[in-house]
């Protein structure tokens, strides 16, 4: 089948990792499918007024439109319409559009329902439909979400949680989940560990990840495990050298890594003792599976969606802002926490979230909607 991903959020040559999950998805789909991804980002640096970029890439085809900058937010908007035409006649024939995150692009894919009767799908992902961010939608982003949520064939978020968030907003729709996607033949278990007892983080490093209470509780447990490594790894983490040196946090004791690509970051989910993940909002974060795939325990605030896929012996769920269970339940892994094994951990994510799995999900979705 043909089908066309729409994406507000997507891997890009300014922001490389924005919506990297998105872009798992689709490569997953293109397993059984023949898929094209489109996206239009904004570019201080564009020399044109909209540049289109194509890669084909793991069997997925790819089209980017860089749009120049401006501060008008008319202009802006005018440009980004444009944009998003052209990549969809540039697109070619197309059996299915499949959103990604409803708000802006499904108001294309409403119009291409309209004038085209191409049917379509939306995948979420966002936090935004959840309180207290929800106060963040205006009332004309919500009259049009709503209206998008309607006329499409299914909604599938990744986390029941996050369905209902999106329900009782009033986006009414069909709903069924479809979690994000793992590559369970590259993240597996592994024997090789590190030497001194490793704590890991991964995260886009933004405010809502929490990253100052986890400052906070690796100076706290300096003094009780006397050999041990943290390593905080994604989006702006270098800028956060300075909160650990003002904490006192032996530099030898931490590592700060701005950017590990998705083919690399697997070998520090293998070697890891433990991963940690301090959020005050989540949906299903692949950080999470992707620790578990690996046979690698989890330390997690209980946020979102995430214990609708927390099996009790993969790891710990503690509540949001709660430094003291952070560091107690660190502390209960360093000092033999008994978990699943890794073989389990790792069968448990092939069966639910697997490329094949995934792939076979939203297959299902697309010959329904295809068919009616």
């Amino acid at each position: 089948m043909r089908i066309l991903f729409i994406n507000s959020w997507y891997p890009n040559r300014i922001l490389k990792q924005n919506g990297d999950f998105i872009q798992r998805h689709a490569e997953a789909v293109a397993l059984k499918h023949q898929v094209t991804a489109i996206h239009v980002k904004s570019d201080k640096n564009s020399k044109e007024i909209i540049e289109i970029n194509e890669e084909n890439k793991n069997g997925l085809r790819t089209l980017i439109a860089y749009v120049k900058e401006t501060n008008n937010p008319i202009i802006k908007s005018y440009r980004f319409l444009k944009a998003y035409f052209l990549l969809v006649k540039k697109a070619g024939d197309f059996e299915l559009i499949h959103v990604n995150v409803l708000f802006p692009v499904g108001m294309i894919a409403y119009w291409l329902k309209k004038t085209k009767n191409i049917p379509y799908i939306i995948s979420e992902h966002h936090s935004i439909y959840r309180s207290p961010f929800n106060k963040k939608i205006g009332f004309l982003q919500k009259f049009i979400s709503k209206k998008i949520a309607k006329k499409a064939s299914f909604i599938a978020p990744v986390s029941d949680n996050l369905s209902n968030a999106m329900q009782k907003l009033g986006l009414k729709g069909n709903y069924i989940k479809i979690p994000n996607v793992v590559d369970t033949k590259r993240f597996t278990p592994s024997t090789k560990k590190n030497e001194k007892f490793t704590i890991l983080h991964v995260s886009s490093m933004v405010k809502i990840k929490n990253i100052d209470g986890i400052l906070s509780v690796v100076k706290k447990i300096e003094s009780s495990i006397p050999n041990f490594h943290f390593q905080m790894i994604g989006g702006n983490a270098e800028d956060f050298l300075a909160k650990a040196n003002k904490l006192g946090i032996s530099a030898k004791n931490i590592t700060f890594k701005n950017q590990v690509s998705h083919q690399k970051i697997v070998d520090y989910f293998k070697r890891a003792d433990v991963f940690i993940l301090f959020s005050e909002t989540e949906n299903t974060p692949c950080v999470i599976l992707e620790s578990f795939s690996c046979g690698t325990p989890v330390i997690t605030t209980n946020v979102g969606g995430i214990a609708e896929n927390f099996p009790k012996d993969f790891g710990i769920l503690i509540e949001k802002n709660d430094e003291k269970a952070l560091e107690e339940a660190i502390l209960k892994v360093y000092n033999g926490f008994k978990k699943a094994s890794s073989d389990t951990m790792h069968n448990y994510i092939n069966n639910h979230f697997s490329e094949d799995y995934i792939c076979d999900a939203f297959t299902r979705l697309y010959k329904i909607a295809t068919k009616n």
